[in-house]
């Protein structure tokens, strides 16, 4: 298994832009605790859980496989990573994805003679799409890529969305889509200096892109590892959005990412005023972010990762720490978003094709869960230091994300 240093070389060659890999496996790092009596809590109903059990989703999984293979079109999704959801009022699933392979598959055998479906490796790669599900089936790729890139050299990278009031208040409802900003760098960024948190705008039912409003810019925060991208998860409760975010530690040779947290009214996403940010003892609007989660040694979380209230718990999935962090999902348990969080409570690792791969971006999913089940998915890229591009052409089920189910329960 090749170490960082290898793996950004072999980002760098390929050339593909598919960075969300290098980001997103990276974890290690020690659990902060905050006082009990900063942290807010939930009146003690509020107990430790885990995962009791998980199975593979075979089904979600090979629904995404149905419709990257199928050939009808040259213009739609075939692979992306950077997997996200959220149902509109309508009942579709809006399916978000970062840098995405756009083009046509072909049948097995690929030119090498094996039996994998394959794409040219001249196939456009965009930096990020959107996919329309109705009633469980894939129906059709929005012009991609969606949100065109802010300025030469950036680009962005969608993650966590819901529909909320275009305005405190209002009737009339929206899709917000957080995105992070990028710009193109240097070693050991290789995949993106981190720039901006950004809010989309997107209509009802048209889903016509409205506006791109920059709610929080870290382009003045000298050190690029201390710069903090929001949204990769959210958790609505009790009238307020909870937005979770990391930084990028790993990058400038520390062992982890941070987890942050920052609350937002419902209908105030997109009012970079609205954003109050945990600042290590309260909910304050323009604080400098406090880490929730992370230390730099043993315990904490990659870059992205994703948080769900069950039962009046909050459970965070994210990639284990040590060198299980390439294959290993492990969970974490708080009774408030700023914590503390305890943990990790359990750990799994949900199956991965043969060959150099990893797994990473482990996303639930509580659009497609129900019935005491949750829904989570993990994305999958090449590791080796070679032909990482040529790899995922000549076999293109690597790119695409695979689902698992979970029970949770109380801890015993």
């Amino acid at each position: 298994m090749p170490d960082d240093a290898g793996t950004a070389r072999a980002r760098q060659r390929t050339g593909t832009g598919i960075g969300l890999l290098l980001v997103l496996v990276l974890g290690a790092a020690l659990l902060i605790a905050l006082p009990e009596d900063e942290s807010p809590d939930d009146g003690g109903t509020c107990r430790a859980r885990t995962v009791r059990s998980w199975q593979a989703d075979d089904g979600l999984t090979a629904e995404f496989a149905r419709y990257g293979d199928d050939a009808s079109r040259s213009d739609d999704w075939t692979g992306g990573d950077g997997t996200h959801s959220v149902r509109l009022p309508d009942g579709r699933v809006l399916w978000l994805f970062s840098d995405t392979y756009l083009g046509r598959v072909y049948g097995p055998p690929n030119p090498a003679g094996e039996s994998h479906a394959w794409r040219d490796t001249t196939a456009p790669l965009v930096r990020n799409s959107a996919v329309l599900m109705r009633d469980g089936r894939l129906e059709s790729t929005l012009p991609a890529p969606l949100f065109a890139d802010p300025a030469p050299n950036q680009w962005r990278w969608p993650v966590g969305a819901r529909v909320e009031p275009r305005t405190p208040g209002s009737s009339e409802q929206v899709v917000r889509v957080l995105l992070w900003v990028r710009t193109a760098g240097q070693a050991p960024w290789i995949y993106g200096v981190p720039t901006a948190t950004e809010v989309a705008t997107l209509t009802l039912p048209g889903l016509r892109l409205e506006s791109i409003v920059r709610v929080l810019d870290q382009q003045l925060v000298p050190d690029p590892s201390r710069r903090v991208l929001f949204g990769t998860t959210l958790v609505e409760e009790d009238g307020w959005t909870y937005v979770f975010g990391g930084d990028d530690g790993r990058a400038a040779s520390r062992p982890a990412s941070h987890a942050y947290a920052a609350r937002v009214p419902e209908g105030g996403l997109a009012d970079p005023a609205a954003w109050q940010y945990w600042s290590g003892s309260a909910w304050v609007p323009g604080a400098r972010p406090r880490p929730v989660l992370g230390d730099g040694r043993r315990k904490g979380v990659g870059s992205a990762f994703s948080v769900v209230r069950d039962d009046g718990t909050y459970m965070l999935f994210t990639m284990a720490t040590g060198t299980k962090g390439l294959t290993t999902v492990a969970s974490y348990w708080a009774c408030s978003p700023a914590g503390p969080w305890h943990g990790p409570v359990r750990e799994f690792s949900p199956s991965l094709p043969r060959g150099q791969v990893a797994a990473y971006n482990p996303q639930a999913h509580p659009v497609l869960s129900g019935d005491g089940r949750l829904v989570l998915s993990y994305d999958v890229n090449w590791l080796e230091t070679t032909g990482a591009a040529a790899q995922l052409s000549r076999n293109v089920s690597l790119y695409r994300p695979r689902f698992v189910t979970l029970r949770l329960a109380p801890e015993r």
